[in-house]
């Protein structure tokens, strides 16, 4: 076991710890490991220290080929998929090893107090847990800090996929979850932030016949673009466009859909005191090119402004708040290049004494308090952190109502690497279909066909433009197979492919066509 401080950019040389029973100890620093049945803590003690990464490792040579499977640290970008050992590949949260009939699991439990990730190598398996503040040493101060639960766990004689869903009900003991599945209509996609409230009237009526239910509505979300300013706040009201936001909830209800609504609660370009802005190099460089501030969560006066906000909308009659960018706002990076190092180094938060995980999580924490009896729905946001908060996730990056391979690539493989995740963190919202006439129904069709039947949430971004007969009857389908209960779809060849077009849907077996211009079979009702 080797502990890090980085005060500086440039890392420095880990310490060893030296054992004594379940405690490891050097210069001050103390690591606490209690076993337990198939699971250990770590608790970290480090008084007047400075610390800024953990590395935890196993010797030992795993089994010759073997499949691994890792998750992300927050959306996946297309890139999920079972791939055969590689030393430096980067296994955020948790992994699954896999060779005949036996699956291997380890993880940490949801909502831990660091950013964690594994490696795996010819020699053994190590285990990294981020303790940084941004992107400098935490100072713990006195605080004795529970960092981490580990899991381990085998399973024999079930499919992979089986196993994954085992392994994260394991890792989060209690999800908070929708009372009814989730469908309806999203206007982004064929939208793309250009809309008005009569617009989004007219969304309504469409979304509302479409679905058949009495007992489980609709929702029609409202995404970017009803704010003053594009892509940022300040909440507290409507543009032009978008005159009176809680009249228009009230009409939606009065037509026959729950209303949502997006915010990015962490960009505004309302004016802020300068302490309330933080002081990372991607938020000076969006303050400097005149876009807005990206706020710091740590001060308090930063947090109340987010629950309001929140508060203000769920008062508004908003059912869904979907929030979105915080980890790009928080970290300056995207998923895909966040790898080992996660924000740039040199900057820290204004309170220095908590970690970035600490952080984010007291600060989604006042997301769900302040949302009420509304659902929330993280998008861009850290699943493992969300877990037990929020009620849905979107799992993957953006699909598109211009482009099918986009869809294709983003969609397909966050439902079938992310499946497991469905009901055991939260209900996962692999993302619309942007039902236009730039993508070919025989395409749309199938990605429609997939969601619907999948348990997980649908949203449609439809275009009037786009919907006649045919399409209308497939939505109508849809929404109706939508609005029920249904077993969480099983991707039968993703252990061979990262868009998987075998799949196990309730008692049927269903072959997709991702990949020519006539696509598969239509929905089966």
């Amino acid at each position: 076991m080797q502990i890090f401080s980085d005060p500086a950019s440039t890392p420095s040389p880990g310490v060893d710890l030296s054992r004594q029973g379940d405690r490891w100890q050097a210069k001050g620093i103390e690591v606490t490991v209690t076993p337990g049945a198939g699971l250990s803590t770590l608790q970290l003690k480090a008084p007047g220290k400075e610390v800024s990464r953990l590395h935890l490792r196993w010797l030992g040579s795993p089994a010759a080929n073997l499949l691994y499977l890792g998750d992300h640290w927050e959306r996946s970008y297309g890139d999920l998929a079972w791939r055969h050992l590689e030393p430096e590949r980067i296994l955020p949260w948790y992994f699954l090893a896999t060779g005949s009939d036996t699956t291997h699991a380890c993880g940490v439990k949801t909502g831990a107090a660091a950013l964690c990730f594994w490696q795996v190598d010819s020699d053994g398996i190590s285990l990294w847990l981020d303790l940084r503040n941004g992107g400098r040493a935490v100072q713990l101060r006195d605080r004795e800090l529970l960092l981490a639960t580990l899991v381990g766990r085998s399973y024999k004689s079930i499919s992979t996929f089986a196993a994954d869903r085992h392994f994260c009900q394991e890792l989060c003991s209690s999800p908070r979850l929708p009372v009814r599945p989730v469908y309806g209509g999203n206007n982004w996609y064929y939208a793309y932030g250009k809309s008005s409230a009569s617009e989004i009237r007219s969304d309504s009526e469409r979304v509302a016949k479409w679905a058949d239910s009495n007992t489980n509505r609709p929702y029609m979300v409202i995404d970017d673009g009803w704010q003053p300013n594009r892509t940022a706040g300040p909440w507290a009201s409507g543009n032009a466009d978008f005159p009176d936001m809680a009249k228009l909830a009230a009409d939606m209800r009065g037509i026959g859909v729950e209303p949502g609504l997006w915010v990015r609660p962490l960009f505004t370009r309302e004016e802020v005191a300068p302490s309330w802005r933080l002081q990372s190099p991607q938020a000076n460089k969006a303050q400097g090119k005149n876009r807005g501030f990206t706020l710091d969560p740590t001060v308090p006066e930063v947090l109340e402004m987010v629950r309001a906000d929140i508060e203000r909308v769920a008062g508004w009659g908003y059912q869904l708040i979907k929030h979105d960018f915080s980890t790009y706002d928080l970290l300056g990076r995207w998923g895909f290049d966040m790898a080992a190092v996660l924000t740039e180094p040199g900057w820290g938060f204004s309170d220095g004494s908590r970690t970035t995980a600490e952080i984010v999580l007291a600060f989604y924490r006042t997301i769900r308090e302040a949302a009420g009896q509304s659902l929330v729905l993280g998008c861009n946001t850290i699943g493992h952190l969300g877990a037990g908060l929020f009620e849905l996730q979107r799992t993957g990056d953006d699909t598109s109502g211009r482009d099918w391979n986009r869809t294709r690539k983003m969609g397909v493989n966050t439902l079938a690497f992310r499946a497991c995740q469905h009901n055991t963190f939260f209900a996962i919202d692999a993302d619309c279909v942007g039902l236009t006439k730039q993508v070919a129904w025989q395409q749309n069709r199938q990605w429609l066909d997939l969601l619907a039947r999948s348990g997980t949430p649908l949203f449609v971004s439809a275009a009037p433009s786009a919907v006649g007969p045919e399409e209308e009857k497939a939505l109508r389908a849809a929404f109706h197979a939508a609005a029920t209960v249904q077993p969480v779809g099983e991707p039968l060849d993703w252990l061979t492919s990262s868009e998987p077009e075998h799949w196990r849907l309730g008692k049927q077996n269903a072959k997709f066509d991702w990949f020519t211009q006539t696509g598969g079979s239509p929905f089966i009702g």
